[in-house]
């Protein structure tokens, strides 16, 4: 899903949004604007394209590699690792077909650099595999403790020599 709104929304920011000319979307908070970044992530490291493409191919590698070994089924971990494989396919094709990546979300009211929907599914992604790895196996156990509800406790038979009990209440015997 990530890898999906990614290429439709920067097609759409590559075709109607002039390169540098801010288009407010949120004033006060956020505005489009076209920058082409040939860095990493938020346009850190200008020029290393080759090293981002293997760098890009390593992290899917080690996802993939992850996957079939160890098969998650938590949903947190499966979330993020499609977060962040989807955003490392998305900036991936920019950086193999167009030669550069297409951001156009620009914070207004804070200085931060330019991003786009591939940088918020790695970074959302990573930050979900964080707070899982501290809290989540934790919280696992927690709900399966919690799950176990014990079973009532059982009358024990009776014997045969006793014989079952009949309505002559409790003096009979």
């Amino acid at each position: 899903m990530i890898l999906i709104c990614d290429q439709i929304a920067k097609a759409g920011a590559r075709v109607l949004l002039g390169l540098g000319r801010p288009v407010p979307f949120v004033p006060g908070l956020i505005r489009f604007v076209l920058v082409h970044n040939m860095g990493a992530a938020f346009g850190l490291f200008p020029g290393g394209r080759p090293v981002f493409v293997l760098t890009s191919l390593l992290v899917l590698f080690v996802i993939a590699a992850y996957w079939r070994r160890a098969r998650p089924a938590q949903w947190p971990v499966v979330i993020a690792l499609a977060m962040i494989a989807g955003g490392s396919v998305g900036n991936l094709i920019d950086r193999a077909l167009v030669g550069q990546v297409t951001d156009f979300f620009e914070f207004t009211f804070v200085d931060f650099p330019v991003f786009n929907i591939a940088d918020i599914g790695i970074v959302g992604g990573v930050a979900v595999l964080m707070v899982w790895i501290l809290f989540g196996p934790q919280l696992a156990e927690e709900c399966d403790d919690e799950a176990q509800v014990p079973e009532p406790a059982s009358e024990p038979p009776h014997s045969a020599a006793e014989g079952p009990e009949t309505d002559r209440g409790p003096l009979a015997r």
